[in-house]
């Protein structure tokens, strides 16, 4: 890609995977987007998708696209952005993350490998005063 057209980098943003327990008494596993920067983000659209193959056929499975927004994200500020089943965690699981900050426009793309979201990967989560996977 030619350089002038690279946008800003991303920095201090993450997408976490968190398990909560839900109104039967189970886990349910959550997404959040983390702002952890000084400043607000804006005009936030989040897409995500799994793909991957199964190991059994070699079948190629995707998952549909999720498209969600929010307003305003707040510094230090968590925003919970979807349920995710345990089911998925075999695929890759990806994140489109575009937001503004003044008059400029970030993009960046998360991705948790397959089985990447386990326990041995959780780490504690700022904000969220959990353990969880994180990245970014």
């Amino acid at each position: 890609m030619r350089e002038e057209l690279k946008g800003p980098v991303v920095e201090n943003v993450k997408v976490v995977v968190v398990p909560e327990i839900n109104e039967e008494g189970g886990t349910q596993h959550y997404v959040y987007l983390l702002n952890l920067r000084d400043d607000i983000m804006e005009g936030i659209i989040i897409t995500s998708r799994g793909y991957g193959e199964d190991v059994n056929t070699g079948e190629k499975i995707k998952t549909s696209t999720l498209r969600h927004s929010l307003e305003v994200l707040l510094p230090n500020e968590a925003a919970k952005i979807e349920p995710i089943m345990e089911e998925v965690f075999g695929l890759t699981n990806e994140y489109w993350v575009s937001f503004w900050v003044d008059d400029v426009m970030y993009d960046k793309r998360f991705i948790f490998l397959p089985e990447t979201i386990n326990e041995k990967n959780m780490t504690t989560i700022p904000k969220l005063g959990g353990k969880g996977v994180m990245i970014g």
